[in-house]
């Protein structure tokens, strides 16, 4: 019997983005194993996948205690057969005794150095050399992020495997009566542009309020911003008022995660302008949704979007302007967009990853056997 273990630690809300990944990564996994494959989860039972097998563990990725704690564990478990560990990030124990695969999303803090200060980049650049040399395989959620990490660390090409993500299943076209509910319950008109993920400055949102200025005189419909928002940085907020956009820029907030598909459907427009992305799944959702898309043409984006998007270059608000104006005034490529949109998304499956992913494990397995 050969164990697969993936740690689950990072499935709280602390890591939004990272725990979708393991959540839909385990279970599309498990229809996929063969009969002489187990998945065993470590981490908290809570985060237990009907099939799979549980080691409980409470220490946090941020403890430096999980690396003298974890080892014995994995070693214990490995008694049952050849055994693989699987980090879903970079902060892991990093002399585990295993084969070993660790899945990284993007290299932010040495692409877009202004996003973290000093001290922590250069801990970023630590820890991730540590688990590239712990590491049996590497798996990147795009092109961009593999490309990256070649560039900025010694790691063999022929040790990076992609495996992009995708959106879950709810992410679909809703009917008009649960866009309007979504609708009245954030104050929202029938048409707004909207986009959604945190403030962090290399998602670009002062560069997007610049270029929506230069809209709002055209009766543009309301600038919706949505997601997650971090006090640090209050550009975005400072920009609108600078621009005295009054309530034509919308700034929600977190919104509830049911509501997701609802919002993506009823917009007019979904606008993403990020400098920085190792994926960009909002993109893939909107375009699920059947939003038309104006996005940044790049990182990763482009992989993304492909031919189902308009890009601009996002270090040109007059590019970002005119992208949005293009679309608002357009109404038949808007229909367009949306469905080579839908198309194009249909394409990434969580099932697609899944298999990918266990490509990897059996690679990783057998390469050290």
């Amino acid at each position: 019997m050969s164990r697969y273990i993936l740690d689950v630690r990072t499935a709280t809300a602390h890591f939004p983005g990272i725990g979708r990944y393991v959540r839909n990564l385990t279970s599309a996994l498990m229809p996929l194993l063969a009969a002489d494959e187990e998945l065993t989860l470590l981490g908290n039972p809570a985060n237990g996948e009907a099939g799979a097998s549980i080691c409980p563990v409470s220490v946090s990725p941020f403890n430096v205690s999980q690396q003298w704690r974890i080892p014995p564990l994995l070693r214990r478990l490995r008694a049952d057969g050849p055994t693989l560990y699987h980090s879903p990030y970079y902060l892991m124990p990093y002399v585990t005794g295993l084969p070993t695969v660790v899945t990284f999303y993007d290299i932010t803090p040495l692409n877009y150095p202004q996003s973290a200060p000093v001290k922590a980049r250069l801990f970023f650049r630590l820890a991730t050399t540590l688990a590239l040399r712990a590491a049996s395989h590497v798996i990147a959620i795009s092109e961009a992020t593999r490309d990256d990490l070649i560039r900025y660390f010694p790691v063999a090409p022929a040790k990076v495997s992609v495996t992009p993500l995708a959106a879950a299943p709810r992410f679909q076209p809703r009917p008009a009566s649960e866009v309007a509910a979504a609708r009245d319950k954030y104050g929202l008109p029938p048409r707004f542009l909207l986009y959604l993920g945190i403030n962090k400055p290399h998602k670009n949102l002062a560069a997007l309020i610049d270029a929506y200025a230069q809209l709002a005189s055209r009766r543009a419909p309301p600038l919706v911003i949505a997601g997650v928002w971090d006090e640090r940085y209050p550009q975005a907020r400072r920009r609108a008022e600078q621009n005295q956009l009054g309530d034509s820029a919308r700034f929600l907030g977190a919104v509830d995660e049911a509501d997701l598909p609802a919002l993506y459907s009823g917009a007019t427009l979904f606008v993403f302008p990020s400098l920085c992305e190792g994926f960009g799944l909002p993109v893939l959702e909107a375009m699920r949704c059947g939003a038309p898309v104006v996005c940044s043409n790049a990182a990763s984006l482009p992989e993304i979007v492909g031919e189902a998007g308009r890009l601009f270059n996002p270090h040109s608000v007059a590019d970002i302007r005119d992208a949005m104006a293009e679309l608002l005034e357009n109404d038949s490529l808007r229909a367009e967009l949306s469905e080579r949109g839908r198309a194009r998304a249909s394409r990434f499956s969580w099932r697609a990853t899944a298999a990918a992913t266990l490509r990897c494990y059996r690679e990783a397995r057998n390469g050290e056997e």
